[in-house]
């Protein structure tokens, strides 16, 4: 697995799920090789790195690919519910979720933790910190979708 090490800001959050930044085209077919049949993409075509036959690779490899394009400067709460119901619709899938950077996902995954999956805050968080603290925007719909779900 030492060569999916080498995708960007790669990250595996459990033995089904790993997360990372936008791989490259070879390094989806390593993707493959070590199993995952489920590739989740959280960039848009404005993200860095976007690449428009990402669909295309990843099916030809065997793979399922669902985009669900996450607006970086307006995350809501229907982002978050969709991905969270493909994850909870796969749990014995291997799912490789990404974005351009995992700064999307890692905020999405630290939410999936803790609200789904009942995390505690410090567990949940330790997924994200490793990749970024939060700017204002993703922190201000963190606190938001928390506050719906704990309502």
């Amino acid at each position: 697995m030492s060569s999916l090490a080498q995708i960007e800001a790669f990250l595996p959050v459990s033995s089904t799920i790993t997360t990372s930044g936008q791989p490259t085209t070879e390094q989806f077919a390593d993707i493959a090789s070590a199993g995952y049949n489920l590739i989740i993409n959280l960039a848009t075509p404005a993200s860095t790195n976007w690449n428009p036959e990402e669909s295309a690779i990843v099916e030809n490899l065997g793979m399922e690919y669902i985009g669900i394009p996450i607006d970086w400067d307006n995350p809501t709460l229907s982002d978050f519910d969709e991905l969270a119901i493909k994850l909870d619709e796969n749990p014995e899938r291997k799912i490789w979720v990404h974005c351009a950077k995992n700064m999307r996902v890692s905020a999405m995954m630290y939410l999936y933790h803790r609200l789904r999956k009942g995390y505690t805050e410090i567990s949940a968080r330790g997924y994200l910190e490793q990749i970024w603290q939060p700017n204002q925007i993703w922190q201000n719909f963190i606190d938001a979708t928390i506050e719906l779900y704990e309502e």
